[in-house]
């Protein structure tokens, strides 16, 4: 049988199973199963006419996955086809784990960089270091490497073994190294530490399989190096596991209140997730930091410790994803993801946000830069609710943060410097920490002592201009310096302590954290309607 005979099958077999179970479970549709099916007749007809007489030989795999996708997408923004191979990623990413050697990097000058190992991992263990380079694997060059060839040698089964060659600034010769291959965890917490002496700081990045874990372990921390408060920071963060997102949020709770609560279009179809009133904490003031790529799992969060009224929202409203997946894996291991039903937070707001104008104008009203003044033209017409306490917020997709506090609009210059295939500021940072890592005995020391001179950071700019960036206006530059030497300064903490003292520079440098870290008056004051 022929790969497309085999292809169309699959798809046609697919939307008969689809439309007659819909039709079996709901009467109505019965009337229209004809039509559905001189649908299917048709498109048979299209792709044995396209199959014959198109011009040029088709890729039949690209254009039924096409086909798959534009029928989703008629429904719903969310609604999705997941080839096998895309899954296969995905699935990675969410169940919390990989096997192979445990290093983030990326193709820099035709090699594999190093940007850091991945700590407790197999090249951790190995003294792998960020600006690493990998010149050979098992013996072969490794130059000019694709990202996905990387995967493919790299990544391997436990216990198995892999010998790289590495290059290293401060080393004359390469090195070989044999790096016995384990689990790698992928962490969703990225980032956990202390501000100051009673400000704790948590960045979440997404919802897998072992989010409520981490998060948990993280506040546990805090709370024993003196936490008072707390910046949860999800930013960026889009979504997961609904169970972990009730998870997350039971860590704030000492009560049994409802945390979400979803609805189908089927009677009875309700379902009410509650916090436990075993897990959680009140006593510590928190503040919660959104944006508008904030979605689903991380709006559930939000609306929840907004409506109940255990902390501040602060940041931009969010993206406005509300919507239900349920997914089935089909006969070639692809994956079929339907909307069934909707989010809504404790107050009854819908989480999501109206999708009526089709998916291009969904997503081009996301990245709006007048998003929020538009937003906030049209809060009258929005639907109301009330908190707990009776504090009103409102309705009509996302989360409206209670203090809204835009993302820093960077100058164009300095996005240059930051923003290139080069990864310049990593290079250069990589560099510097080779020559001053002796100096500094502690990561503690050097956060709190360090600063960028004014001799490196033109050294910085020499370098930028010497690898093709094209010259730098200083004059466009100036509003935007001190945050370029945080940046620099975070690039040299990871090269010689890792991401983890990486992000806690730079969050020194967030603007958005510097004005949530002004609010915990006000976050403070729900410890006292909750305890009342």
């Amino acid at each position: 049988m022929s790969h497309l005979k085999k292809r169309f099958i699959f798809f046609t077999a697919t939307l008969i199973v689809f439309f007659v179970g819909v039709s079996f479970v709901i009467p109505a549709l019965s009337s229209r199963s004809s039509e559905i099916y001189e649908k299917i007749k048709t498109l048979n007809q299209i792709i044995s006419i396209v199959n014959e007489n198109y011009v040029e030989p088709v890729d039949w795999d690209e254009v039924l996955d096409g086909a798959f996708h534009g029928m989703l997408e008629k429904l719903d923004p969310h609604s999705s086809y997941i080839p096998k191979k895309q899954l296969e990623a995905i699935s990675e990413q969410f169940h919390g784990k990989f096997e192979g050697i445990g290093i983030e990097f990326d193709i820099l000058g035709g090699y594999i960089t190093v940007i850091s190992p991945i700590v407790g991992s197999p090249s951790d263990r190995a003294g792998l270091q960020p600006g690493d380079q990998i010149i050979e694997i098992e013996y072969e060059s490794a130059y000019k490497i694709t990202k996905e060839e990387v995967f493919e040698k790299l990544r391997g089964p436990k216990g198995s073994s892999v010998n790289i060659t590495v290059s290293r600034i401060a080393d004359k010769k390469p090195f070989e190294v044999e790096i016995i291959r384990d689990e790698i965890p992928i962490y969703s917490v990225t980032s956990s530490f202390m501000l100051d002496h009673e400000t704790g700081y948590i960045q979440l990045r997404r919802f897998s399989s072992t989010t409520s874990q981490e998060v948990s372990d993280a506040l546990n921390q805090l709370r024993g190096e003196g936490m008072t408060q707390l910046i949860f920071d999800l930013r960026t963060n889009s979504g997961g596991y609904l169970e972990q997102a009730v998870d997350v949020t039971d860590n704030f709770f000492v009560s049994s209140d409802t945390i979400v609560y979803t609805e189908g279009r089927r009677s009875g179809s309700r379902k009410v997730y509650r916090a436990s009133s075993r897990k959680g904490d009140e006593d510590y003031a928190l503040v919660v930091l959104i944006d508008r790529w904030s979605a689903s799992a991380s709006e559930i969060v939000a609306g929840a410790i907004q409506d109940l009224d255990r902390g501040l929202i602060v940041g931009e409203t969010s993206f406005g994803k509300g919507l239900v997946q349920q997914q089935w894996i089909l006969n070639d291991d692809s994956a079929l993801r339907v909307t069934i039903g909707r989010y809504y937070t404790p107050s009854g707001r819908l989480i999501q946000r109206p999708y009526g104008d089709g998916t291009h104008e969904y997503y081009r009203e996301l990245a709006d830069e007048n998003r929020e003044a538009r937003l906030d033209s049209l809060i009258t017409d929005r639907p109301r609710y009330k908190t707990k306490s009776g504090r009103e917020v409102y309705g009509g997709g996302g989360i409206t943060p209670d203090v809204f506090v835009a993302l820093e609009n960077r100058s164009p210059e300095v996005r240059k410097l930051l923003r290139n295939e080069k990864r310049i500021t990593f290079n250069w940072g990589t560099e510097i920490a080779s020559d001053i890592r002796s100096d500094w005995l502690s990561e503690s020391a050097f956060i709190e002592g360090y600063h960028v001179s004014e001799d490196q950071l033109s050294s910085f700019f020499d370098y930028a201009i010497q690898e093709g960036v094209s010259p730098i206006n200083n004059e466009a530059l100036e509003k935007d310096i001190p945050y370029l030497k945080v940046v620099l300064k975070a690039e040299i903490a990871g090269a010689i302590w890792g991401r983890g003292a990486y992000f806690q520079v730079l969050v020194s440098g967030d603007s958005q954290v510097m004005e949530a870290r002004k609010l915990f008056g006000r976050a403070r004051a729900f410890l006292t309607i909750n305890s009342g």
